[in-house]
């Protein structure tokens, strides 16, 4: 049996552009998304992001976007932002065909190193959409706390997409680091 080469961790630059926003594309929206358990495609048609949404995470100040690789290949992303106290983390996506096997295990854990590392952030936080129990547990898995704290979905911005549903809000997750 072979052992699966080790992820590499790199900060995102502007030549990844295009390419992260296929692989967020693919983990969340559309038929490819299916291929995976992280899909909104039952919630929400349209974009997850785009060009801008993406350069604008990189060049942010206290911010980073990871590129995970494996052999040299985009397999995962997420994002990074310092703020004060605790660095939020999103944009998370592992390319559909490769979720279900730890991978995002070992990425959220490096994210969580990185923020006590090289921030002292004491506390790591997401927001994740309400609907989305399967995801919420999966944190939960990991140590992250619900919080019940709601924040409302952008309903007319389709920048976060076109919602399916009328009962969507983001509810905040939060981890002691």
């Amino acid at each position: 049996m072979t052992t699966p080469a080790a992820l590499t961790f790199r900060s995102a630059v502007d030549a990844d552009v295009s390419a992260l926003v296929g692989l967020v594309e693919s983990a969340y929206r559309g038929e490819a998304s299916r291929g995976g358990w992280t899909t909104e495609a039952d919630y929400l048609d349209g974009r997850r992001t785009d060009e801008a949404g993406v350069r604008e995470v990189i060049e942010k100040p206290d911010s980073q976007l990871l590129v995970v690789e494996r052999d040299g290949t985009l397999v995962a992303c997420c994002q990074l932002e310092h703020r004060g106290d605790h660095v939020y983390f999103g944009m998370f996506a592992v390319r559909p065909g490769l979720q279900g096997a730890g991978l995002g295990k070992e990425i959220l854990a490096e994210a969580e190193r990185r923020a006590g590392e090289d921030w002292g952030a004491k506390e790591m936080r997401m927001t994740v959409i309400n609907v989305r129990e399967e995801l919420i547990a999966y944190y939960v898995r990991r140590g992250y706390r619900r919080t019940g704290e709601l924040s409302p979905f952008p309903y007319g911005d389709e920048r976060f997409g076109l919602p399916r549903r009328e009962d969507l809000a983001f509810e905040l997750l939060v981890k002691s680091l």
